[in-house]
């Protein structure tokens, strides 16, 4: 299992090829590919390769799907026997990114596999209350 650690709004994340995860907010367009270069560590196999802090040639390349808003989180503030209160909410801005692969110095050491659906042509036929589908 091939996994990088990267750094991203202020955050350390452990991401995996195949995988989406919902980060701080990417000033980048919906659908678009974006490329990550602060990697901190890579385990690939066996072998785990550390960055002084940043690993030289190293980049984690993801697609963003979607741009959205954290769930809500409520500040409430009361000072006892003064008649003060302030409830205040707020939610985060978030983008959703899936990752497509992790490469050191322009070789992919994992990519996120393809999900295709074979396509079977099937002929249905429809008798009298029965259906039937057969496949070539």
């Amino acid at each position: 299992m091939t996994y990088a650690i990267i750094e991203t709004g202020g955050k350390q994340l452990r991401v995996e090829p195949g995988r989406f995860y919902d980060i701080e907010l990417l000033h980048v367009d919906a659908a678009a590919t974006y490329i990550m270069d602060k990697v901190l560590l890579i385990h690939n196999e066996d072998a785990v390769i550390v960055g002084q802090p940043l690993i030289e040639g190293a980049i984690v390349e993801g697609t963003v799907l979607e741009h959205r808003r954290g769930r809500k989180v409520i500040v409430y503030k009361m000072q006892p026997k003064k008649k003060t209160r302030k409830k205040r909410g707020h939610r985060q801005e978030i983008t959703r990114f899936l990752v497509n692969n992790i490469q050191l110095n322009g070789e992919v050491l994992a990519a996120a596999e393809e999900q295709t659906k074979p396509v079977l042509s099937e002929e249905v036929t429809f008798e009298e209350d029965v259906v039937t589908v057969a496949a070539e």
